[in-house]
């Protein structure tokens, strides 16, 4: 998978309309979703925001998790299957952080709920939308036999 993830890619080639409709959605939230991410880690709000508050390596996590919003559907683009184990850790990164937010011995979300839904239920619906269709049954087909 990594021998050839990196070759052959057409810089500006940042969708396919090949993709059936769930991969294609899925990339698009993940580029919108990607810049949000961004704003929110400059202007420190939401999960990203959060991250800068709590420091150490979990800026260092939220900055990878950023840009693999951006590679891992550019990489889907160009044909690579690793664009989609990508963007899977792209989607889920939300909760990552929000389970792993620790500053002085407890966690920054507080209670179960603010840390399954990050406290918005606009947000948790984006995230939902995006983790659903990359693991659609109709995505993973395409992956499967189209993405190498």
């Amino acid at each position: 998978m990594f021998d050839n993830a990196f070759k052959n890619l057409d810089k500006r080639k940042w969708f396919d309309r090949m993709h059936p409709q769930t991969l294609a959605i899925a990339m698009w939230l993940c580029y919108l979703d990607g810049v949000f991410a961004f704003i929110g880690l400059v202007d420190k709000t939401g999960e990203f925001g959060v991250v800068r508050f709590i420091g150490g390596i979990q800026v260092v996590f939220g900055i990878l998790a950023i840009c693999a919003y951006f590679v891992g559907p550019f990489l889907m683009a160009n044909g690579k299957l690793l664009g989609w184990y990508v963007a899977l850790v792209a989607a889920f990164s939300p909760l990552i952080i929000r389970f792993t937010a620790i500053k002085d011995g407890y966690n920054v979300y507080g209670s179960l709920m603010n840390r399954l839904t990050g406290g918005t239920l606009i947000g948790i619906m984006y995230e939902a939308a995006l983790c659903a269709l990359l693991l659609h049954t109709m995505t993973r087909s395409y992956v499967k036999t189209w993405l190498r």
